[in-house]
């Protein structure tokens, strides 16, 4: 299952960072129906396992966040025995998780109150917790207009429009990623989330830094949610995944070379403001 997991965040097969914690978290639950001889044997085998999930995606501050707490829940409370580590792990996990999923659920919660009817909103990428904003909003009556990119190249905003599509008060249209300034005039905001924010700048899916440019030219406000864990102050340094070139080009390139990075760094002067599980947050 941990392997499993690991090859499935590595293929970005979840493209949500906050369902990403959470799986790579609940995998470590495998862990708990092997033998162990010793509680240092467990305790080399929880760390190289967390390691495993971690390195499969580097990028995911709330993967590695969630991944490492586990960990440091069982180590630092120097459990004395095989089954006090066991049982330090399991209720760690179910800790991490728990918050992990509130905290997006009160992100979420916490965005209704800066939406308004009627509204026509530019998103990109998939985020579960922008998602789950307007499907808040939708069950008080409000209705948008939301225009989805497509994210490209592995057209993640796809999913975003199926998704948004059959909720009763939301009329979406699929649009691609170079066309967002033909929208953005049209838009009273911005609406996306977020992998994390390092210090100065906000990490997500590419093509953000481009759309928080053109709404800063346009003066579209920009509003990102997202759990407060993935504000990192310290102890993250963010590193980017290049994908695989065949997302981009499936033939061979003959005499140039292809690049596809996965997100990019947007500096947050360009955002309005941030939503998280602790409220709004004006930058």
């Amino acid at each position: 299952m941990i392997d499993e997991t690991a090859e499935e965040i590595a293929a970005m097969q979840t493209h949500s960072s906050s369902v990403v914690a959470v799986k790579a978290t609940r995998a470590l639950t495998e862990l708990l129906e092997r033998e162990y001889a010793t509680v240092e044997e467990y305790l080399r085998t929880l760390e190289r396992n967390g390691t495993v999930l971690r390195r499969a995606n580097p990028s995911h501050a709330s993967l590695q966040n969630a991944v490492r707490e586990v960990v440091h829940q069982v180590e630092d409370a120097e459990p004395d025995t095989v089954e006090e580590a066991l049982s330090l792990t399991e209720t760690a996990i179910q800790d991490v998780v728990a918050r992990v999923e509130s905290g997006k659920r009160r992100a979420a919660e916490n965005a209704v109150e800066y939406l308004s009817d009627g509204e026509a909103i530019l998103t990109h990428d998939f985020s579960s917790t922008v998602i789950e904003a307007l499907e808040l909003a939708t069950d008080q009556g409000m209705t948008f207009d939301i225009y989805v990119t497509e994210a490209r190249p592995r057209y993640i905003g796809r999913k975003t429009a199926r998704r948004l599509a059959p909720i009763e008060g939301i009329d979406v249209t699929l649009i691609t990623d170079s066309a967002h300034g033909h929208y953005l005039p049209e838009c009273s905001r911005v609406l996306i989330g977020m992998d994390c924010i390092v210090d100065d700048y906000l990490y997500n899916r590419v093509g953000t830094f481009p759309i928080a440019s053109t709404a800063g030219q346009l003066e579209v406000p920009v509003t990102v949610l997202g759990s407060a864990a993935k504000l990192v102050t310290e102890g993250f340094v963010f590193e980017n995944e290049y994908r695989t070139p065949v997302e981009v080009m499936a033939e061979p390139a003959d005499g140039f070379k292809i690049e596809n990075p996965a997100y990019d760094a947007t500096p947050v002067d360009l955002l309005d403001s941030v939503i998280t599980d602790e409220g709004k947050k004006s930058l």
